[in-house]
């Protein structure tokens, strides 16, 4: 039996019971069949009112990330297909990278309620409570070489900070290379892990962490300031499910895009709203410090700076350091 359908039937009812009889016959299913799913979907949380002789009338969904609450918004042709969810995880990008090595197609997410080794870039901590935001990993098999991969992480940026302005009173903004934020303060974060050879790029792993539906006292002291969420925004909570399938029908339309036409669009979006480019930064790499003017990206993705010396540097990676003074 479809839970999937069961479920669309029972919202598109919800002003009115539903009889198991119009189940039954819709899904072409036995009555004891309709009722051992709506049991089960009871005890996945959901509110269900059942009445004798009238049927079954959805009451209240519950705040789930899991496959079915997430297929009932998803309108992708790939990515999302399949869904792995896990009410707890190490990480989401263990789940995916796992799955990549056992062959697994490109479009395949890992989602989890929790995550209690989340990590960022620079292998920073992401906090990741449970029913408060979005942890979630994606796999992707462009078939692009490897300098190029820079280009999938502003594309991620790009695409996820579309999905997320929907929900939002202003638009968010873009810290070099993938912080979405607003106001300065970050509302999500994207980490991406690639596999090649020396040709060829075989896997890319987008890991995404948002904050959906945090309050004021939901962020340590030391994120408190760094950190916001849409909620706090918004100013209404939100549903993940939902938000979760505009977040990937945002990243197919990008993804499509550019690997029909190639960087040019997703660079002119990225550039459009970037929040640092123009000013004086430091920029955090893996080896050192470089300080200078934000001037451009370049065409595969990295970050020029002109330094104070007035030479220009490229930086394929790194991160840039919260707001340091003009100059």
């Amino acid at each position: 039996m479809n839970k999937n359908r069961l479920l669309q039937l029972l919202m598109a009812h919800q002003d009115r019971p539903v009889s198991g009889q119009e189940i039954s016959d819709d899904l072409q299913v036995s009555r004891t069949a309709v009722w051992k799913q709506i049991e089960e979907l009871r005890k996945n949380g959901y509110e269900i009112e059942a009445a004798s002789r009238r049927g079954y009338r959805l009451v209240r969904i519950p705040d789930r990330v899991g496959t079915e609450e997430i297929m009932l918004h998803l309108t992708t042709a790939r990515l999302g297909r399949p869904i792995i969810y896990k009410d707890t995880v190490t990480s989401t990008q263990e789940i995916v990278r796992e799955e990549a090595e056992k062959g697994a197609k490109e479009g395949l997410i890992a989602v989890a309620n929790e995550q209690m080794q989340g990590r960022g870039r620079l292998g920073r901590v992401w906090q990741s409570r449970p029913e408060q935001g979005i942890w979630m990993s994606l796999l992707l098999r462009p078939q692009v070489p490897p300098r190029y991969a820079p280009q999938l992480t502003l594309l991620s940026a790009v695409a996820l900070a579309e999905a997320l302005d929907s929900y939002l009173p202003e638009p968010t903004t873009i810290k070099w290379p993938n912080d979405i934020r607003i106001h300065k303060r970050k509302v999500a974060g994207i980490l991406t892990e690639m596999q090649a050879d020396m040709d060829e790029v075989q896997t890319v792993i987008v890991g995404m962490g948002i904050n959906v539906n945090q309050n004021d006292g939901d962020f340590t002291e030391e994120l408190a300031e760094k950190a916001g969420s849409i909620r706090q925004y918004a100013g209404v909570r939100q549903s993940r499910p939902q938000v979760i399938a505009s977040i990937l029908k945002s990243y197919e339309t990008w993804y499509n895009e550019y690997l029909t036409n190639g960087f040019g669009a997703v660079k002119a979006a990225w550039t459009a709203k970037a929040d640092t480019l123009g000013s004086f930064i430091q920029v955090e790499t893996s080896r050192q410090t470089v300080e200078g003017k934000a001037l451009r990206i370049t065409e595969e993705g990295a970050l020029q700076v002109q330094r104070s010396d007035g030479n220009t540097q490229t930086v394929h990676s790194g991160e840039i350091l919260d707001d340091p003074p003009s100059g």
